[in-house]
């Protein structure tokens, strides 16, 4: 269950936006994608998602290159969130979530099984409250917390999230952080595209750095998240505290 990517690259017209990028991906890890605007991210993601096709290098999963899976099958084993996702019909927050269970369908009708994890997914991202209202009535953060509900209803080997946090408050950010954390710890493959780096720096495993389209760093997140890394990729001065007997660091920013 695991993605190999092997001189992963990708332009659009002329421009190059991803180069030479290997990189093995196993079960039970946390990954965080991080860069600066333009390095590559999304469209890594999106490649591994199945996405994108028009690629260079191998993108493999589970022993099979992406551009040989079922679509169907593909969607009973990843599942991807997206930075937002506009819906123009009125669809119900439940309705979409399960929308999550659709590469299960075989009927017109939802299970006792479908109903189950549409509950347990709403259940975990605190979204059970406003289930029967229109998507399209939910806030920003709102909206997200039900996409990424969706994609949990899929219960999923991979999960692949692209800025997840983007539109939620304080309480939600950590929730869904630590809720990543617990998937990845149950066996679950969990890759996000990230800004926050002190998010990446207190709940991921491992983390990927991009510059350019390329691979500049993969390791742990002490390994990859140092001051000199992040002024010299981010142009930002930056001094790490903590990380004494065991625990986490966290960044700060000089002003």
């Amino acid at each position: 269950m695991s993605f190999q990517l092997s001189g992963v690259g990708m332009g659009y017209g002329t421009s190059e936006v991803l180069s030479n990028v290997t990189a093995r991906l196993d079960p039970g890890a946390f990954v965080a994608i991080v860069g600066p605007n333009g390095a590559g991210k999304s469209t890594l993601l999106g490649i591994m998602a199945g996405l994108r096709q028009a690629y260079s290098g191998t993108c493999v999963y589970r022993d099979r290159d992406l551009r040989h899976w079922n679509r169907r099958a593909l969607a009973r084993c990843l599942s991807f969130v997206p930075q937002s996702l506009k819906l123009d019909f009125p669809f119900t927050a439940g309705q979409v979530v399960t929308m999550g269970r659709t590469p299960y369908g075989s009927g017109l009708f939802e299970t006792a099984e479908d109903h189950a994890a549409v509950h347990r997914a709403m259940e975990t991202t605190d979204t059970l409250a406003f289930r029967d209202r229109d998507f399209r009535s939910l806030s920003g953060g709102e909206r997200q917390r039900v996409v990424l509900a969706s994609a949990l209803a899929q219960e999923p080997e991979a999960l692949l999230l692209d800025e997840p946090t983007t539109y939620l408050d304080l309480k939600h950010q950590v929730e869904t952080y630590r809720t990543l954390r617990d998937l990845a710890r149950s066996g679950v493959l969990t890759v996000a595209v990230t800004h926050d780096l002190n998010l990446a720096l207190t709940y991921a495993d491992r983390v990927l750095m991009l510059d350019r389209g390329r691979l500049i760093a993969d390791g742990t997140p002490a390994h990859v998240l140092t001051a000199s890394r992040i002024q010299d990729i981010f142009s930002v001065c930056a001094v790490l505290r903590g990380g004494q007997a065991g625990e986490r660091a966290w960044i700060v920013y000089d002003r």
